[in-house]
């Protein structure tokens, strides 16, 4: 009878022996008798966490490097124009993550039931949502550039929302994504030299705007570019460069349509062989050197990071074709996101500027290490 009594006890709320010890910490916090919940701290862990997983927190670092790359290109250093084009292209690149997941529920929930809104972490209008308001301050910190860059960021936007709602699991979706990521380096390109025309740069004789060199880069931006900022700037100069990166974003997104169930060996062979091509596209220098001179820093510079991009994509690619798992498969994928940010420092090095390499390089150790908490796929 005593344990029947003990659980009526329980029921009617009266505290056994265990429950006072429980209570007496929290009666000591209150002061005056009362009890003071404890915060409620991982919750609070596992709202950050779906977040962090459905914005894939991890994969930013490769987003900064554009708008370095577009800048050198256009042989043109960094500018507040270049800032506010990495800070509109981590808003549009965070607004696509959520949107992609939104779009991708019902299918994640028989794949992939443990992303944040199969599994309940995340609610699908609030993902909803954030895309919507990241897209906005996107376009906004676009629009502070100028409009030339708003111009090109709207294209970037419309190009991400096309991809996620229609166009991902079609013939045209690879295109879109590489479309994108070329876009996004011309917004840095075009954010960039419309604040150099601006004013930043240095008027030489007829008012044209000169900017000031950039080690041994392409030539300034075509006379397109004037000293008003209300001229469209075109930066033809940084279309080679958008080209490579966005060949790449390709063989990536096109292994990624089978990071769910895995199963084919032809796709990660051919994006095998883009890379490796595409290195070889890279390490070649801009401009052809000087017959007698010797290996100068800008071409190691741009060895390294070459070697860095292979080394990077390479292999999770080769493992991938020869077992085409689904956990090799998400793999290669992630490797391929990572290896953007090599592949965009060497592009940075091969335009002239090894000081945008370096900065763009000092990315990896943390992408790196979020990659290990949050998985970029």
């Amino acid at each position: 009878m005593r344990p029947l009594r003990l659980l009526a006890a329980a029921a009617a709320g009266a505290p056994t022996l265990r429950g006072a010890r429980a209570a007496a910490p929290q009666d000591r916090l209150s002061g005056a008798g009362g009890t003071a919940p404890a915060p409620d701290r991982p919750r609070t862990r596992n709202t950050l966490r779906a977040w962090a997983e459905l914005l894939r927190v991890s994969a930013l670092f490769s987003v900064p490097g554009d708008a370095i790359a577009g800048a050198a290109a256009i042989g043109r250093r960094p500018n507040g124009g270049t800032a506010l084009a990495v800070g509109a292209s981590l808003c549009l690149y965070e607004a696509g993550m959520a949107l992609n997941d939104w779009a991708d529920r019902a299918e994640d929930a028989v794949d992939r039931p443990h992303r944040p809104i199969p599994s309940g972490r995340v609610a699908p209008g609030a993902a909803l949502a954030a895309a919507g308001a990241l897209t906005a301050a996107g376009l906004a910190l676009a629009a502070r550039a100028g409009r030339p860059a708003l111009v090109v960021a709207s294209g970037l936007a419309a190009t991400v929302w096309a991809y996620d709602l229609r166009l991902k699991h079609t013939r045209l979706g690879p295109a879109a994504m590489a479309s994108a990521r070329a876009l996004d380096l011309l917004l840095g390109a075009t954010a960039t030299g419309t604040a150099a025309a601006a004013g930043t740069g240095t008027t030489g004789r007829g008012g044209a705007a000169h900017p000031p060199p950039v080690g041994k880069g392409p030539a300034p931006v075509p006379a397109s570019v004037s000293t008003s900022a209300s001229v469209p700037v075109t930066p033809r100069a940084a279309l080679p460069a958008a080209l490579l990166l966005g060949a790449h974003t390709y063989a990536v997104t096109s292994v990624s349509r089978h990071e769910a169930q895995g199963g084919s060996t032809v796709v990660p062979l051919a994006a095998l062989a883009a890379t490796a091509a595409l290195g070889a596209a890279v390490a070649r220098e801009h401009r052809e050197p000087a017959r007698s001179a010797p290996a100068t820093p800008d071409r190691i510079l741009l060895t390294a990071f070459t070697g860095a991009y292979l080394r990077t994509a390479t292999p999770p690619l080769l493992h991938a074709a020869l077992n085409p798992s689904p956990p090799l498969t998400q793999r290669a994928v992630g490797g391929g996101i990572r290896a953007m940010i090599p592949l965009q420092a060497a592009l940075a090095a091969r335009a002239g500027s090894p000081f945008g390499g370096l900065a763009v390089m000092g990315l990896v150790p943390v992408a790196r290490s979020l990659a290990r908490k949050v998985t970029p796929t």
